[in-house]
């Protein structure tokens, strides 16, 4: 499913991540570290958002560097504080995301009520709360085909009757369609909610594989 190779990471001369080499199976990974570890960035360089040394592979053969345009329909990422232009309205990004996607494992507007979403898509974004851009945000991760989705502190600013929701999305999303998962977050997954498959603990400027007894 993932493959990172000879992954380096500096901000200027301070060298940030240094990952030698990961292979992992599809699954559902719930990704762990203390502030200031690495674990946005790593999400980041495997979203292919920032540069950095080294290459990430998804599907055995397509490359981040080789393979861009492919790659980032393959990948999709929530921020754990989306931004978006606040002239934009939620259905003009919509708009913007599936256009520049396969077409989807599933129709997103047949999901998006389920989290509300539809009472707010045709504003401005500079008119949303915190929680409806992270609502927004997640939605967007889920449009086109990818093989993985990267969620940073998914759960943040989300209300108790959304979380629920995003955790079957994810169920779905892994059984229906074999779509992995990489999960950020500093609140518990609760118990039984998602079938984890192993923790991803970054440490040190590298990742130990956890998995579970």
């Amino acid at each position: 499913m993932l493959k990172l190779v000879q992954i380096q990471k500096k901000y200027y001369e301070t060298l940030i991540l240094n990952i030698p080499a990961l292979n992992l199976s599809p699954g559902i990974y719930w990704v762990q570290g203390g502030n200031g570890v690495g674990k946005t960035t790593c999400l980041k360089i495997i979203a292919g958002l920032i540069p950095f040394e080294g290459d990430v592979v998804v599907e055995n053969t397509i490359s981040s560097k080789k393979n861009p345009i492919r790659y980032r329909q393959l990948v999709s990422y929530a921020e754990a504080e989306p931004l978006y232009p606040g002239f934009l309205t939620g259905s003009d990004l919509l708009r913007l995301h599936t256009s520049a996607k396969d077409k989807g494992h599933e129709d997103v507007m047949l999901m998006a009520p389920e989290m509300g979403i539809p009472a707010f898509l045709d504003n401005p974004v500079s008119s949303y709360s915190s929680g409806m851009l992270k609502k927004l945000s997640l939605l967007l991760a889920f449009t086109g085909a990818p093989s993985l989705i990267l969620l940073d502190e998914p759960l943040i600013t989300l209300d108790h009757g959304a979380i629920p929701v995003l955790y079957e999305w994810i169920r779905h999303f892994h059984t229906q369609h074999n779509v992995s998962f990489f999960i950020t977050s500093h609140q518990l997954i609760a118990d039984n909610a998602l079938p984890v498959t192993a923790t991803l603990v970054i440490d040190n400027k590298n990742i130990t594989t956890v998995y579970p007894h």
